[in-house]
């Protein structure tokens, strides 16, 4: 055992830390269609709202973030007192854990999903219970979470990888059983046909997270928020970072969230070039998950009408030395013959389409 072995944490030993998607230098030439960010720039406000807060860098920001505050509590009809604010999305979900999980208060998740949770749950000491799902439909497995035994479950809805959406009444039927902490993480949610904040009203017990990374193109900013019971955020609070989101951070979040009509502009973009894109797949004969997300989940069709890991990782690897980044999650047996794609902008999925009709006619004479 070397020096520091001697004196790191158990938990630390133990942990398994999150892997992302590829993020390249900026100066590398590619198409990033790999970490579900938005093609579009964010509002030309958040750039106003960001200079004029430059000479303001000397003070601290705000610690609780109370005017992002009462701008979300506004947008969701909400009370200032149901919402906190979050370093991204992850800081939430880090929280979450952080509260509600430890070596003795299991924490639960479906598998496959977004594998941070192992990792938050790792480094904090506790023990994860993956609920699998039964194929690859990826129907939501409602009586195994009631009986996950779990003190928090994090749910993504809608679900990643796959991008599938959850009916709110599945949702109302977990809840109305369910006796833990349940979170919610609708980080793509605002690509979807309905959302669950009208389920904080009945369940004191419900926690829903949200990131302004997608939806609003933030993701370089950080930027995440949770809503739910005054108690619970009361909660969360105590263990949150004292000055956790930086002036800038804030003041571009609220300039962000207040210019409705681009958000639905770049959204309903999105949305179109996504369904485009799920059709033009589907006549390929690959199958493809309905999304409400940013990114279509779909399997590729090799030579002989083969669907497999080998497929979908040779095309993973093709498009990669052609310079576009897609994902691959070969780790899970329900996932590893599927691609995630993000949705780029029109123009970008056209040259996609045709780099990957070039792969088919290579696995033809394969």
């Amino acid at each position: 055992m070397d020096f520091f072995e001697k004196h790191l944490s158990s938990t630390l030993q133990a942990h398994v830390p999150y892997v992302p998607g590829k993020q390249p230098s900026l100066k590398e030439e590619v198409l990033k269609l790999n970490t579900n960010e938005n093609p579009y720039p964010p509002s030309e406000s958040v750039k106003n709202a960001i200079f004029e807060e430059i000479e303001k860098l000397r003070l601290y920001p705000n610690p609780q973030s109370l005017e992002l505050r009462t701008c979300i509590a506004e947008l969701h009809n909400l009370s200032q007192e149901q919402i906190i604010i979050g370093n991204g999305s992850d800081d939430i979900l880090n929280l979450c854990m952080r509260c509600f999980s430890d070596h003795q208060l299991k924490a639960g998740m479906l598998d496959p999903s977004y594998s941070l949770y192992r990792s938050l749950a790792s480094i904090q000491g506790s023990q994860i219970l993956g609920v699998p799902f039964k194929d690859d439909d990826f129907d939501l497995p409602i009586r195994e979470i009631i009986e996950s035994n779990a003190n928090i479950f994090f749910l993504t809805s809608p679900h990643a990888p796959s991008g599938k959406e959850f009916e709110l009444s599945s949702l109302k039927q977990i809840l109305n059983s369910y006796e833990g902490i349940m979170v919610l993480d609708e980080a793509y949610v605002d690509f979807a046909k309905e959302n669950a904040v009208s389920l904080l009203n009945e369940f004191d017990n419900l926690i829903i997270s949200r990131s302004l990374s997608k939806s609003y193109s933030l993701a370089g900013l950080r930027v995440g928020y949770a809503m739910s019971s005054p108690k619970i955020i009361s909660i969360l609070d105590q263990a949150r970072e004292v000055y956790n989101l930086d002036r800038l951070a804030q003041v571009g979040a609220q300039a962000v969230l207040k210019d409705r009509k681009y958000f639905e502009f770049t959204k309903k973009e999105i949305i179109k070039t996504r369904d485009q894109f799920h059709q033009e797949l589907i006549s390929w004969g690959w199958r493809t998950i309905p999304s409400g997300t940013n990114f279509l989940f779909t399997q590729p069709v090799g030579k002989a009408n083969e669907r497999s890991a080998s497929v979908a990782g040779n095309l993973f690897e093709f498009l990669l030395s052609n310079k576009i980044l897609i994902r691959y999650f070969p780790e899970n047996a329900l996932t590893s013959s599927y691609v995630r794609i993000s949705i780029g902008k029109a123009s970008e999925i056209s040259i996609l389409i045709d780099k990957i009709k070039l792969w088919q006619d290579q696995e033809i004479r394969r």
